[in-house]
């Protein structure tokens, strides 16, 4: 049950994955944050006036709602600076902060706003967002397990780096470089670059182009095997069981090992029930 004062309720429902209003909430939110990076996709084609007007109106709006969202977090937090510095509330503020600076600064249009290479780059880490969601292993869908958490992280993972290194690529390229031309393109670049098939068709014509695949490369060969090695430590314990040599405290053996292999004590573990 949520605490009787409302700074509590509020830190109760954005926390909640099991009462009707808490899943609400959750959904919502995932399909709110969907549409805010749909909307950041579709705007780099060529769209009618009319439509590019609505990208722009359901864009604030979204931004607005989120801003909501984050002030709420704040209000409803038992520490307010703990929230403010949490990694997860910093991604929510700068996916928010391009569109909230039409309101900052006075007669400053969005469209305006999005031709600024600063923050257009800027506009791509609103997909950060959707780590929240896997911050633990509650969903409104039930609980999954540890493995199957770790297995969602990794490919999110995979997801944001390639969305980030062609949002970022887009931003350095797309004004100067004739075969860049929407967010689709990047995206082929980037898938290309990185799963190292490199066909050629499109290469980079900026510095800022050549910096952005390099990171890119870089990040993909630290964070994917990171997380991947996560996933793999997890199945290799599932064949091991949990005896703990008395010598050298070495822990998860093997199920077949009578002795430790870092030491060679003689160790005894049970074989399916029986010693």
């Amino acid at each position: 049950m949520p605490p009787a004062n409302l700074r509590g309720t509020v830190r109760f429902y954005l926390l909640d994955h099991e009462t009707p209003l808490g899943k609400a909430i959750d959904i919502g939110l995932l399909v709110l944050n969907l549409l805010f990076v749909v909307v950041l996709v579709v705007e780099t084609y060529p769209l009618r006036p009319a439509t590019a007007d609505l990208l722009r109106t359901a864009e604030v709006s979204l931004a607005i709602l989120f801003l909501v969202e984050y002030v709420l977090r704040l209000y409803g937090a038992e520490s307010r600076m703990s929230e403010a510095t949490d990694p997860y509330t910093v991604a929510d503020l700068l996916a928010v902060l391009p569109t909230i600076l039409v309101f900052v600064v006075p007669g400053v249009a969005l469209a305006f706003v999005a031709e600024i290479g600063f923050i257009r780059a800027l506009r791509v880490v609103r997909v950060l967002r959707f780590y929240r969601f896997t911050r633990d292993a509650e969903f409104f869908f039930g609980t999954v397990s540890d493995n199957t958490l770790r297995a969602v992280k990794l490919l999110l993972t995979v997801l944001v780096v390639f969305f980030l290194s062609a949002g970022l690529f887009y931003s350095a390229e797309y004004a100067v470089n004739p075969d860049v031309n929407t967010f689709g393109d990047a995206f082929y670049y980037t898938v290309v670059t990185l799963s190292t098939v490199g066909f050629g068709d499109i290469l980079p014509t900026t510095a800022a182009g050549r910096w952005v695949t390099v990171a890119s490369i870089l990040g993909a060969i630290i964070l994917i095997p990171w997380q991947g090695s996560r996933i793999v430590r997890e199945w290799a314990r599932r064949d091991r069981v949990d005896v703990t040599c008395s010598n050298c405290g070495l822990a998860a053996h093997d199920r077949d090992a009578s002795h430790c292999k870092a030491c060679g004590e003689v160790i005894y573990q049970e074989y399916d029930g029986e010693p």
